[in-house]
C-alpha cells in the first residue's frame, strides 16, 4: 500500500494557519482540510462566547480530523491541514491516523498574534482566548516530526518556506504562484 505524507499546519489562533495551509495545499496540488470546519456547533458556540474548550470537547473533533487523514492516507493521497494541535496528546491522535504525519508550527511573539486577532472580524475565536491558547500550547518536541516557522515575515515568504519543506517530503512540485 502506498501512503501519503500529511502536514498539519499548527499554532494558536491568529498565527495564519489557514492563510498558509490553504495556498500551500493548492500550490502543491494536495488535499486540504480546515480543522475549524470539523468542530461541532457546540464547540463553536463555546469559543464564540469566549469559553476555552476542554479536552473532552476536543476529543470527537480530533477523532474526526484523524479519520480524514486516514481516509486520504488509504488512497495514497498526501494532505495539508490547518489545525491548532496545541498539545502533544492532540498531535498524537493526529499522528496515529497514518504512518507519516508531520507538523509545521507557525509561531511568533504574542504581541504580533494579538494584533492580528484584533484585525479579524470573520472568525469565531476572540482575542481573549489567546492567553488560554498560549498557556495550553506545547511546542513540538525534538522527537516530533516537523519544523517551526516564524510568521513575522509576509505570508508569501512563510508559504514559500513551507512549500520547500513539504515538497522535499512529498516530492510535490510547486505550481505557479497564487
Amino acid at each position: 500500500m502506498t501512503h501519503g505524507t500529511h502536514f498539519v499546519v499548527m499554532g494558536v489562533s491568529g498565527t495564519g494557519k489557514s492563510t498558509v495551509a490553504e495556498p500551500l495545499a493548492r500550490r502543491l496540488g494536495l488535499a486540504f482540510a480546515e480543522a475549524d470546519d470539523f468542530h461541532p456547533d457546540s464547540n463553536v458556540a463555546k469559543m464564540s462566547a469566549g469559553t476555552a474548550l476542554t479536552d473532552e470537547d476536543r476529543q470527537p473533533w480530533l477523532e474526526s480530523l484523524a479519520a480524514w487523514i486516514t481516509e486520504h492516507d488509504r488512497r495514497g493521497t498526501s494532505t495539508v491541514m490547518a489545525c491548532s494541535a496545541l498539545k502533544r496528546s492532540y498531535r498524537d491522535i493526529l499522528r496515529s491516523a497514518a504512518p507519516d504525519v508531520r507538523f509545521l508550527h507557525l509561531d511568533t511573539t504574542t504581541d504580533v498574534i494579538a494584533a492580528r486577532l484584533r484585525e479579524r472580524t470573520d472568525h469565531f475565536m476572540p482575542e481573549t482566548l489567546l492567553r488560554s491558547q498560549k498557556s495550553t500550547l506545547e511546542p513540538l518536541a525534538d522527537d516530533e516530526p516537523g519544523a517551526t516557522l516564524d510568521i513575522a515575515p509576509p505570508a508569501e515568504e512563510v508559504i514559500e518556506r513551507a512549500a520547500r519543506i513539504v515538497s522535499a517530503a512529498t516530492g510535490s512540485e510547486p505550481a505557479s504562484r497564487d
